[in-house]
């Protein structure tokens, strides 16, 4: 299990993992041969079902040494030219262009898709400009490229801003109007957790159809591959205040004497370095971070459900949670807090970092959503991620056809329907226990807001419904109104328990809350894991 993931970097180096570069370039040039049948997703379907039935063959496509040789700087000064932008001329709703292939080789091909069909778009050093690179790319052949990026008219009618990015293995993110880049989204995830070393699938080819009518979603296709499994993706992206991006795809598992132990579907990646819940000292800003809680909400097939909120945090150590049901209704990392005065950061504008909320459009059936969160020493590194992976894995020779959409959120986002967590922070403020008293007992205030609570009767008797795991003991839980802002605030105050035995490691406390007035419950479920 890897300690952390490296940062999406749009506008330089398009790689996540110096692991990425690993895998197969040389499995995208073979497709060279073969008639590229991409007209839709059925089309590319064929194309993973017929790799899913060969060995896989890792990369052997070098990187030119002038390449291979080049600093993070030297790679950002190569720049696509404006007036190469794929479908400028036509003006068309969408935009495209591409990124340079960097010094770990990732390398992809790009197809457009015109009414006289697919047609391959080969690497032109002349759509580039190399700055003041010293560098002779003609002599390199066909590359292929980075990734490609899309631009629409999301907010001016008369220019055209970043909509989404295909960079780096299956991973790709989008913007809603008014947003920033934060967290991302991958195509698939396999053994995140481990036990062994995570496999990372790849695009190896997209298929860029050509948009149409004025208001139509854009429409991108994919070809997956990797050691254990390949797949075909369509995406269609419809730009908005909040942009959603229809994800169908159908995977394909490769006969292997190397199962996989952890499949997950629709994963999202981001980053939290500290936050209300974990502050760091010496740092003038209050809170970093992409995301600052996974949300889940889940389906009891009566019209009900429940909704979770699991505070992020940056571990000394890797932590793996999950959260277990027979059917999902939707789950995202989030980023809640919207207001400048949390982060206090004017080039990172944080409050800006959109939220990714995942709903299945088909049945997942059941499962459970995992979360990861590892240490990171900076914010130049996403240290968190959250997935679902399903009950049942697929076998050789049977896809997985799946259907979800991921909606990129700013401050219009999903909510639960009755109440919510606005913020919570971890401390004892005046208190008369005593210092032996305060190294056991750890206190949260949690504070809600929404709908259900601000139509509760003057002097409403509101529970905060409690339970701690066996390993320590509820001493307070209190919920009351917060005067200053019309909320309700929630106070917790637990104590650890010492072991049976006392050589046993001291585990994690499994904390869960929520309030309750006259057997109604009236707001999400906070659920917080106390790992010190």
């Amino acid at each position: 299990m890897q300690a952390f993931f490296h940062r999406f970097k749009p506008s330089g180096a398009p790689s996540w993992r110096v692991s990425f570069s690993a895998v197969a370039c040389a499995a995208v040039l073979a497709l060279g041969s073969s008639p590229a049948l991409a007209w839709n997703l059925e089309d590319v379907a064929k194309l993973a079902s017929q790799r899913a039935k060969t060995p896989f063959k890792p990369a052997s496509l070098a990187v030119p040494a002038e390449l291979a040789k080049m600093e993070y700087d030297d790679y950002r000064d190569i720049r696509f030219k404006p007036e190469s932008t794929l479908w400028r001329a036509d003006k068309l709703a969408y935009e495209a262009n591409f990124f340079h292939v960097g010094r770990h080789g990732d390398s992809v091909r790009v197809h457009e898709i015109t009414a006289a069909g697919p047609k391959r778009i080969p690497y032109d050093p002349a759509r580039f400009n190399f700055g003041k690179n010293k560098l002779s790319p003609k002599s390199w052949g066909d590359l292929g490229y980075g990734g490609v990026r899309f631009f629409s008219n999301l907010n001016s009618p008369t220019y055209k801003d970043e909509l989404i990015v295909f960079s780096g293995a299956s991973y790709f993110r989008a913007l809603g109007s008014g947003q920033l880049y934060g967290l991302s989204a991958r195509g698939l995830a396999v053994d995140t957790a481990g036990p062994g070393p995570e496999e990372f699938p790849r695009f190896t080819d997209y298929w860029l159809e050509k948009p149409a009518a004025e208001g139509a979603p854009l429409t991108i296709y994919a070809l997956m591959d990797s050691e254990r499994m390949t797949g075909a993706y369509r995406f269609d992206v419809k730009p908005g205040e909040q942009t959603v991006t229809e994800v169908r795809a159908r995977i394909f598992m490769r006969p292997t004497d190397k199962p996989v132990t952890t499949l997950g579907i629709a994963p999202l990646t981001s980053m939290f370095f500290f936050g209300e819940n974990q502050p760091r000292p010496g740092d003038f800003r209050p809170e970093v971070h992409d995301s600052d809680g996974l949300m889940i909400a889940t389906d009891d097939g009566k019209g009900g459900g429940e909704w979770l909120w699991r505070p992020l945090q940056n571990p000394a150590s890797p932590l793996v949670t999950s959260f277990s049901m027979q059917k999902l209704k939707g789950f995202g990392l989030m980023q809640r807090d919207r207001a400048f005065r949390s982060y206090e950061d004017t080039e990172a504008r944080y409050e800006k970092r959109p939220s990714a909320w995942v709903t299945p459009l088909s049945d997942f059936g059941a499962g459970r959503v995992e979360l990861l969160q590892f240490a990171t020493p900076d914010e130049t590194h996403d240290n968190v991620a959250a997935y679902w992976v399903p009950e049942k894995m697929p076998v050789a020779g049977e896809p997985l056809d799946l259907a979800y959409q991921i909606a990129w959120q700013g401050k219009n986002q999903q909510l639960p329907p009755n109440g919510w967590v606005k913020q919570s922070r971890r401390g004892i403020g005046y208190s008369k226990l005593g210092a032996d008293a305060l190294g056991q007992q750890i206190q949260f205030v949690v504070d809600f807001a929404g709908p259900a609570l601000d139509a509760l009767p003057e002097g409403a008797k509101v529970e905060a419904i409690t339970t701690a795991g066996s390993n320590a003991r509820v001493v307070e839980s209190l919920a009351y109104p917060n005067p200053a802002t019309g909320a309700w605030r929630m106070t917790v105050r637990v104590e650890r328990l010492k072991p049976a035995n006392a050589a046993e490691p001291v585990q994690p406390i499994e904390l869960r809350a929520f309030l309750q007035y006259n057997q109604q419950t009236l707001s999400e479920t906070w659920t917080n894991l106390i790992t010190n």
